[in-house]
C-alpha cells in the first residue's frame, strides 16, 4: 500500500543505475525455480544477453516477484510458462502462462487496485488484488508500459515495456 501510495503521489522512489536486465531477469527466474518445480510448472525462456537498462533494480526485482509469483499462484499444476525478452533501445519483457486465462471484461481491469478476477484467478488463491497494480506503477514511474492480454498458451499474457 505504501508503494502504491507514493507512486499516487509522484513520489515513488527510484533509484536508477545501468543495469543489464535479462541478468535481473535470469535471476529472478532462478530465485522462482523451486516454486515452479513444486508446482511443475514447465518454464521456458528467451533471455538475450547484454539487454542494459537504466532503472531501478530493487523495483524491477520487485515487479518481476509480482509477475512471477502470480503465474506460480494462478497457473495450473502441470502448466507451462513462457518468458521472452527482446529490444534494442528499451526492453520488452512478454510473460506467458498456460491458464487458466481471463475474459476480455476482466483483462480491462487486472491492474486496478483491489481487483481479483473471478474463477481460479481469485481470492481462494491468495491475492489482494494490489499485485499488478503495484507492477504498472513500478513500470509506469519507469517512463514505460504494462498490459495484458491472451497467451497463446491459454491463459494470461503481460507485456512490460521499458525504455533504455
Amino acid at each position: 500500500l505504501q508503494a502504491l501510495a507514493l507512486a499516487d503521489a509522484g513520489a515513488l522512489d527510484l533509484r536508477k543505475q545501468a543495469l543489464a536486465f535479462d541478468e535481473l531477469l535470469r535471476q529472478s527466474l532462478e530465485a522462482f525455480r523451486h516454486r515452479f518445480d513444486e508446482r511443475e510448472i514447465e518454464v521456458e525462456s528467451t533471455l538475450p544477453e547484454g539487454l542494459r537498462l537504466s532503472a531501478d533494480p530493487q523495483r524491477l526485482r520487485q515487479l518481476l516477484h509480482n509477475l512471477f509469483e502470480n503465474s506460480c499462484r494462478y497457473a495450473e499444476r502441470g502448466g507451462r510458462l513462457r518468458v521472452t525478452l527482446s529490444g534494442s533501445d528499451g526492453a520488452t519483457l512478454v510473460i506467458e502462462d498456460s491458464g487458466p486465462g481471463v475474459s476480455d471484461a476482466q483483462l480491462e481491469r487486472l491492474f486496478d487496485r483491489f481487483y481479483r478476477a473471478e474463477g481460479s484467478r481469485s481470492r481462494a488463491t491468495g491475492g489482494s488484488g494490489l499485485g499488478l497494480s503495484i507492477c504498472r506503477n513500478i513500470v509506469e514511474a519507469h517512463g514505460g508500459a504494462i498490459e495484458a492480454g491472451h497467451s497463446a498458451l491459454g491463459g494470461l499474457s503481460v507485456t512490460v515495456r521499458l525504455p533504455a
